[in-house]
């Protein structure tokens, strides 16, 4: 492992920890560049999913929309950083927050744009007419002994399929996040939810990965960039979109 002290080590990553001396100014001013390059990034990535995924959200937010007024209930689910934006998806169709007077586009996509077909880049939407409707939504890594348990029983692979082999039934709606799209258990996941007669919604990176192969899911959303960052900022956006046009449908506003 590489230490401080070695040649290409920590300070190569994290200039202003090196025992030497450094040019603060010019540390300083890298930095700054890195942070609008990494903004920019994010900003182009965001509006390029509009026209990529724009019919498909809307398709999908309709189906995820009847699959909530029929009783179904969200799983959402994922490993690490995808774990985290799992929760939160789960955190946001439970307890969704109220509704705004005007609700400005993220990194250039707005709900109101994609369901008209466009982007409305930093443009208000107009607030709902109707509250918000919070759903039932469980995310599958929140339970740490029953993660723990399953690992070592079954095989982590199996952490998340043995979850909704036990808990989900025919009507509910999946949701996998992978940023490779490879996780072995997010894979069989979503296997399980399809012979369960689960709505299958999936959320990669790169080219999509395995999970763009053979049809495993009914609604795949691929982010084409090949950094792990940039993948879950913009996965996370999609996901706030998606929900706003569930909660557009469910309210009966489109």
């Amino acid at each position: 492992m590489s230490t401080v002290g070695e040649s290409g080590g920590i300070e190569a990553l994290y200039p202003f920890l090196a025992p030497t001396p450094v040019d603060r100014e010019a540390v300083v001013a890298d930095l700054c560049a890195s942070t609008r390059r990494k903004a920019d990034e994010i900003v182009a990535l965001r509006r390029s999913l509009v026209a990529l995924h724009a019919e498909r959200l809307v398709a999908c937010a309709r189906a995820m929309a009847a699959a909530f007024d029929a009783g179904g209930r969200l799983f959402a689910f994922g490993n690490g950083g995808s774990s985290t934006d799992a929760q939160a998806v789960a955190q946001l169709f439970a307890a969704p927050p109220e509704p705004a007077h005007a609700v400005a586009a993220v990194g250039g996509i707005a709900a109101g744009g994609i369901a008209a077909g466009g982007i409305a880049a930093g443009a208000p939407v107009p607030a709902r007419a109707e509250p918000v409707r919070a759903v039932a939504a469980v995310p599958l890594a929140q339970d740490v002994a029953l993660l723990t348990a399953l690992s070592n029983d079954v095989g982590y692979e199996l952490v998340f399929a043995r979850q909704l082999a036990a808990l989900g039934r025919r009507g509910d709606v999946a949701m996998g996040l992978s940023t490779s799209g490879g996780s072995a258990n997010v894979l069989n996941a979503v296997a399980e939810a399809s012979r369960r007669g689960m709505l299958t919604v999936g959320l990669v990176g790169y080219d999509g990965g395995p999970m763009a192969q053979e049809d495993r899911v009914a609604y795949l959303f691929v982010v084409p960039s090949a950094s792990v960052h940039r993948i879950q900022e913009a996965q996370i956006t999609l996901c706030h979109v998606l929900w706003e046009l569930t909660q557009r449908v469910l309210t009966g506003e489109t």
